[in-house]
């Protein structure tokens, strides 16, 4: 049975349950299957997982499809596997790491057989039919056993329930050991425990070091039923029925007596800061043992939250929208405990009044989706933004990769600095400007590893031989220096704001005029040879990072027209344009992060994702709708391979959602979004003060992609942008969709971007 097949029985399941006059609700458009798997014959996926969670928990109660996941699997679940090994606690969604996956329980029924160290020959067979999952559930059949398995979620908490065959013993593995391959990041235990306070409980820790170092996962488990029997092993070492086990390899088998119940429901709270506080989270947020009231209740938060965009477009189109902005709500990650105890980055255990917020995918997620929670999750982004204060105030300078509370330096730039002046210039409430300001200056002048400000200030370029990934470097920290920039102009440091304007156009220092490309130079001014801006870069030892030259060119969003002008005007740019999307030639080896090609264009990762809207500071919008809508189709899809690279932390989403409303913010710190071409009749964005934005796209069609007129609250609007405050003033922006283009609407000087 295919993927469609299934979310078509499922919905043909609810409307026969559900009374016909029910108003149909939007998790039923989300299909937490898409990205979950390439297809044959493509790298990359979009490493999503079909578990349980709730907008920006802790919890992502999620099945493991592999022993050991690696980069290709980095979720813990893909699509074509056809085992599973466990259900876990903790999942990344859409990196290209394969972290995380604490307090992994098993199921199974029948006979233990002895294995060998290392060994897990409890996994089982399992087939799509006999699976589903929907917004905060997850089901599935194990098949070598005959159990349900059913999975829910809260904040801070799993909920599972193992419905066992009669007559057979049942089983239930915890696993400890259960990480990416050992030698992968360092990863390694470097301790464990696990103890039997009494016979319906379990509790215990693991720290473990590996692309965050040294995190502390402390576990709090109930289960429905009593333990009759544990068997242990850690290592070579084994126990019966022991009391508590330290050891650096834990996994535990508990026996259960099914014999007048054949369910066992089992909570299971987690905690970054201690074990008492597992066990007050689970408390707290599953007090009984109602499945379905927990259930019912992640129904409830998912509709709230996925409500606040309501869309009229094809069952299709609503299909990959709403499961596009749940993948965005997935994180980041509350890490602080209903008391509000979190780990710091000093790994003291501090207390906030408000959540504490961990998994910034930063180099991702600053592009769209930060953008995109100012919009939609306005507090829940002042919190983002005061939790990456909290950290640079222990830490001295704001997160690059934070992951568990902790810096792994993973990519380059300092890209909390544009989310905290995005957030400043917006004047969300809450956030000391001022700290603000001190964070992002400090960040962007105090080295630290991939941030080499002593040389940026030198040579006003970084040379390659002196640091890797230069151009992309230069490239993007030039953008960051003018965020700087602009917090200091709207708090009046003037001094500062000449100085990081500055330094936002030392971009220029590594054009090539001769060749029209941003090259490597060396810490002597020459270029370096050879130079192919086809060629890939991935993460160290090449001047461009996950892309090449002629990805990296268009990265100047900070000063768009200034590009144009080293090109050569506005013909010369658009004519370059035209040819990146056009130019096929591909070079023998293609970093693994490139996929979803239209000419050197490469939708699957992030450098790429601004470009198409570029044509519009050039005074051709046409081509941008012609090129967004082309992406919006052929990038995009209902099946487990709806994306066309890693999501990313919802950033492939985040880009979805804004396209198909129609604009995006191409320098995400502007408070400008670009027009493209709206893909959807119509979306409203509901916002915190009771207003409504709504975008209307009369006549759209597959065939009419081409903006003819447009108007703003009525008035004929030429502008091929919108402002924040268009946005946050409530109104209608309205479109007139047609076949061809309108070569006039949109062209003029006045009605272009300018940053």
């Amino acid at each position: 049975m295919t993927l469609n097949k299934i979310i078509m029985c499922g919905a043909f399941l609810s409307s026969i349950l559900v009374p016909a006059q029910t108003t149909e609700k939007i998790i039923s458009h989300v299909n937490p299957f898409i990205g979950t798997g390439a297809a044959h014959g493509s790298p990359l996926s979009g490493n999503n997982y079909p578990g349980a969670t709730v907008p920006f928990g802790m919890v992502q109660l999620s099945p493991d499809t592999r022993n050991t996941p690696d980069w290709s699997v980095a979720c813990g679940y893909n699509y074509n596997d056809d085992t599973i090994a466990g259900f876990s606690h903790t999942h990344l969604s859409g990196t290209g790491v394969a972290e995380l996956f604490d307090v992994m329980l098993m199921p199974f029924s029948g006979a233990i057989v002895k294995e060998a160290e290392g060994q897990n020959v409890y996994q089982s067979k399992f087939t799509h039919d006999k699976e589903w999952a929907k917004p905060g559930y997850y089901s599935v059949e194990l098949l070598n056993y005959q159990i349900k398995a059913e999975l829910t979620a809260t904040t801070h908490a799993g909920f599972h329930k193992y419905s066992f065959p009669k007559n057979k013993e049942a089983h239930i593995i915890i696993d400890l050991d259960h990480s990416m391959k050992k030698s992968d990041w360092n990863t390694r235990i470097i301790a464990s425990q696990l103890s039997f306070p009494n016979d319906h409980t379990v509790e215990g820790y693991r720290i473990i070091t590996g692309w965050a170092p040294m995190r502390k996962v402390y576990f709090h488990v109930e289960f429905s039923q009593p333990i009759i029997h544990n068997h242990i092993k850690d290592g070579n070492n084994a126990y019966e029925n022991a009391k508590v086990v330290n050891g650096n390899a834990i996994r535990a088998i508990l026996d259960f007596n099914i014999s007048k119940q054949q369910e066992v429901l089992v909570k299971v709270g987690i905690s970054a800061t201690s074990i008492e506080n597992a066990r007050l989270n689970v408390q707290a947020e599953i007090p009984n043992w109602d499945f379905n009231g927990t259930v019912n209740a992640a129904d409830v938060v998912w509709e709230k939250e996925l409500g606040k965009i309501k869309i009229d477009g094809t069952n299709e189109q609503k299909q990959i929208f709403y499961t596009a902005l749940y993948h965005t709500f997935i994180q980041p990650n509350t890490l602080s405990d209903v008391n509000g105890d979190y780990p710091s980055a000093d790994f003291t255990v501090r207390n906030s009044s408000k959540p504490y917020y961990s998994t910034f995918s930063l180099w991702d997620t600053y592009r769209g989706a930060h953008p995109l929670y100012t919009i939609l999750q306005p507090e829940r982004s002042a919190d983002f933004v005061n939790s990456m204060l909290e950290y640079y105030k222990v830490f001295g300078y704001l997160p690059i990769w934070q992951l568990w509370g902790q810096e792994n330096y993973c990519m380059i730039g300092n890209h909390a600095i544009p989310v905290v002046v995005d957030a400043v210039l917006k004047n969300l409430s809450g956030i000391n400007a001022d700290l603000a300001f001190e964070a992002v200056k400090n960040s962007a002048t105090r080295e630290h590893p991939g941030s080499p400000f002593d040389i940026w200030e030198k040579y006003g370029y970084i040379p390659e031989n002196l640091k890797s990934q230069s151009v992309s470097l230069t490239l993007e920290m030039a953008y960051d220096d003018w965020c700087v920039a602009e917090l200091a102009k709207k708090l009046g440091k003037t001094d500062d704001y000449n100085h990081f304007t500055k330094r936002s156009q030392f971009y220029k220092n590594l054009y090539d005029k001769q060749i029209g490309f941003f090259r490597a130079k060396d810490d002597k001014g020459n270029w370096i040879e050879p130079f192919n801006p086809l060629k890939y870069g991935a993460n160290g030892g090449y001047p461009f990072t996950e892309g090449n030259g002629w990805q990296y060119f268009w990265y100047v969003p900070q000063d768009v027209k200034g590009l144009i002008n080293l090109v050569g005007g506005d013909n010369a740019f658009t004519k370059k344009l035209d040819t990146f999307f056009t130019l096929e030639d591909k070079p023998e080896e293609v970093n693994d992060n490139a996929s979803g090609f239209i000419g050197q264009y490469a939708h699957g990762n992030e450098p790429s994702h601004h470009i198409a809207y570029l044509y519009n500071y050039a005074g051709q919008p046409w081509k941008a709708q012609q090129y967004t809508a082309e992406i919006l189709k052929k990038m995009y899809n209902t099946t487990s391979s709806g994306y066309s690279g890693n999501d990313d932390c919802g950033e492939l989403s985040a880009w979805y959602i804004f396209s198909a409303m129609g604009f995006y913010p191409v320098n995400p710190a502007s408070s400008i979004y670009v027009i493209g071409s709206p893909l959807l009749k119509e979306a409203s964005i509901q916002l915190k003060d009771g207003k409504t934005f709504k975008v209307v796209a009369k006549n759209v069609s597959d065939k009419n992609i081409y903006i003819q007129s447009a108007k703003l609250n009525g008035k004929m609007y030429t502008k091929t942008f919108i402002h924040q405050s268009d946005i946050d003033n409530g109104g209608v922006l309205e479109f007139s969709m047609g076949s061809k283009p309108n070569k006039k609407w949109g062209i003029k000087l006045e009605d272009r971007p300018v940053n």
